[in-house]
């Protein structure tokens, strides 16, 4: 056994004939040099992130901006938009979605995919995907609370953890993901929980699914429920998603707005309701003049938290009649927002109500 200058340790051993094996023992290669780079693409469509004072940054500006990004990844950019969140209509949201799938069906090499989002809509953009993009290989949406050129800007370092998290292989097959302040959440679970604070994006009640630490990212928990590969619905075929309001209880609420909903074309209607779901006497009438005009109503809670059961006739005096059972909905644990985007996606394949109460329970 001998040692070389550089510090490698090397053993010559001869078992058979003249063979000569040489064992290199250590660990001396980086791994960049030892393993080839994962290829993530980054399609970028705005927001905070790249809304530098006086004009915004492009995608290729924005890969500038992450230091030692190229140790991790071989990044490629492409913009999709850039505008803020609030900005992104919902017929560009399916085309990005379409563009994401296209793009993963048409390079199987690729690792995955970085999207960039103004943080304000971000949970929406994201679900939106975790419901459309039907790859297992990871969409990871990113964004910043602070603007570039500001003190303490966190996109870049934002940026270099979605990118991690894009080129990791643990994170295939775990549906589309939000990496913001070094934390992954599901875009299922996850909200933005503070106006300002650089910590907005949490899951409440269930936690984080990992984390992007300084050596590696690490995951500690899946997601149950059916998502991007698994999903039935077919982005390439929804040339329209309908309308759906969403309406809020409050003490004294009337039911004008759901009428207004109603009135107005809207086909399906979220009610952020009270605790586990209780809505006012006006609202309640509202209910069933929704359901006389076939309109679907999920309820969920305003709360922020918590699981909004299917209401069971059995054990409810109060339990609506046979027609509004079937156009009253369970939203379960989802927030009012994302509970919006699937009743979107699921009216676009059917008028039932139990298939869209299996959805809920479902995703």
């Amino acid at each position: 056994m001998r040692r070389a200058g550089n510090g490698i340790m090397w053993r010559l051993t001869l078992p058979v004939g003249s063979s000569l094996i040489i064992v290199l023992l250590g660990t001396v290669v980086p791994e960049a040099v030892a393993a080839e780079l994962p290829r993530v693409r980054l399609i970028t469509t705005g927001g905070t992130i790249s809304n530098r004072p006086g004009d915004r940054l492009s995608p290729d500006e924005l890969v500038a901006s992450v230091p030692d990004l190229d140790k991790f990844v071989e990044a490629e950019t492409e913009e999709f938009s850039n505008v803020s969140s609030n900005a992104l209509t919902l017929d560009q949201w399916r085309r990005l979605s379409r563009r994401i799938n296209s793009v993963l069906s048409g390079d199987p090499e690729l690792a995955g995919v970085v999207v960039t989002s103004g943080t304000d809509t971000l949970e929406e953009l994201a679900f939106f995907l975790h419901l459309t993009v039907r790859h297992e290989r990871p969409v990871v949406v990113v964004g910043s609370m602070r603007r570039p050129e500001t003190l303490g800007y966190d996109g870049a370092a934002n940026l270099l953890q979605a990118f991690r998290v894009a080129g990791a292989p643990a994170s295939q097959g775990r549906g589309v993901l939000v990496a913001l302040n070094d934390e992954i959440n599901s875009a299922r679970e996850v909200t933005k929980t503070d106006a300002f604070h650089l910590q907005t994006f949490e899951t409440r009640g269930y936690g984080v699914l990992g984390v992007a630490a300084r050596d590696k990212i690490v995951y500690y928990r899946s997601v149950e429920r059916r998502h991007t590969a698994a999903s039935e619905f077919n982005v390439f075929q929804i040339e329209r998603l309908p309308r759906v309001d969403i309406v809020m209880t409050y003490q004294g609420a009337s039911g004008d707005l759901v009428r207004a909903s109603v009135d107005n074309g809207a086909k399906g209607i979220v009610i952020a309701g009270a605790g586990v779901g209780a809505t006012s006497a006006g609202q309640r009438d509202a209910i069933a003049y929704a359901g006389e005009h076939n309109v679907f109503v999920v309820v969920t809670t305003r709360t922020g938290s918590g699981r909004i059961a299917p209401p069971d006739p059995t054990l409810d005096s109060a339990a609506p009649d046979e027609q509004l059972a079937r156009l009253r909905i369970s939203g379960e644990d989802l927030a009012p927002v994302k509970a919006r985007i699937l009743l979107m996606l699921a009216l676009t394949v059917t008028d039932q109500g139990n298939d869209i109460q299996r959805m809920f329970g479902e995703y």
